[in-house]
């Protein structure tokens, strides 16, 4: 007789012909599809990481989970759960995937595999690699920017990294990117703002305190302290309950201080050389 309930991730086809399910039962339960024919427990939490465990499902061996999605192993879980699963394939591997996934050919060693909750993850090293190749380039810092930070990569390797890749397909936008990179960055959006305002030829300091008299007043995530100039980015929390008022008392200290804030949020990210622009006309530029 099939199961009464089944857990965790599995292929829908293959858990009918062992027996654990009727086509009936699941059509007719709440079992969550993750990618065309993967399914999961509605009890797990849905994310990228989830997504990615049912892709590894289907995976032909010598392929893996990589870039923007296998970052979520390495210190950046910034892919969202309804972003396409990046996969890495080798030219001999003839693989398409769902049309959830997207593929990426690409040589692939196994010491550029590792495993990780039974899923087969490129190495952190040859994540930022294809995140630096592949994604766009705000994107792709602020996740190795997360990555270095959490020590998952040092600088040392990136450097190391786009010395190496001479020849190799993306070297030139790896290169770019690892310029870019600064652990400092505390969030993705703070990232995508300073890598915006850096190719602009603007200079931010990360993560500023400021401080007057030697005492502190507040630390910022963008400064440009000779200007007294602050960019802060305020993600969904900086709206609710006690914070709002916090936020509120953080910037009457930092304008008393002589300092002009510039207040970001979601949207902004939508519009980032509008965001330039609004900092070019605070510095006077």
């Amino acid at each position: 007789m099939p199961r009464s309930h089944l857990t965790g991730v599995f292929v829908g086809s293959r858990a009918v012909a062992d027996g654990l399910l009727s086509v009936k039962q699941l059509r007719e339960r709440s079992y969550r599809r993750l990618v065309q024919g993967v399914y999961a427990d509605p009890a797990l939490v849905l994310d990228h990481r989830l997504r990615c465990q049912g892709v590894a499902l289907l995976l032909p061996p010598g392929t893996a989970i990589g870039g923007h999605s296998a970052a979520a192993w390495h210190g950046a879980p910034f892919a969202g759960p309804h972003d396409p699963v990046t996969v890495v394939r080798p030219s001999t591997v003839q693989w398409k995937g769902p049309r959830e996934v997207r593929v990426h050919r690409s040589d692939l060693d196994a010491t550029d595999v590792e495993w990780r909750d039974d899923v087969p993850v490129t190495s952190a090293v040859r994540t930022a690699w294809d995140l630096a190749a592949l994604e766009s380039r705000g994107t792709a810092v602020a996740a190795i920017d997360a990555m270095v930070r959490c020590g998952a990569v040092s600088q040392d390797d990136l450097s190391a990294m786009a010395n190496a890749g001479a020849g190799r397909w993306g070297v030139a936008r790896v290169r770019k990117a690892v310029l870019l990179v600064d652990p400092r960055a505390e969030s993705a959006p703070e990232s995508r703002v300073r890598v915006a305002l850096v190719v602009a030829d603007l200079t931010p300091v990360p993560q500023y305190e400021v401080r007057v008299a030697g005492e502190f007043v507040a630390r910022v995530d963008l400064a440009f302290p000779e200007a007294r100039l602050a960019i802060e980015y305020e993600g969904a929390h900086h709206f609710t309950g006690d914070q709002i008022a916090r936020d509120d008392a953080r910037l009457e200290r930092l304008r008393a201080a002589g300092w002009r804030v510039i207040r970001l949020s979601a949207s902004d990210l939508r519009d980032l050389d509008g965001v330039v622009a609004r900092v070019r006309a605070a510095l006077g530029l």
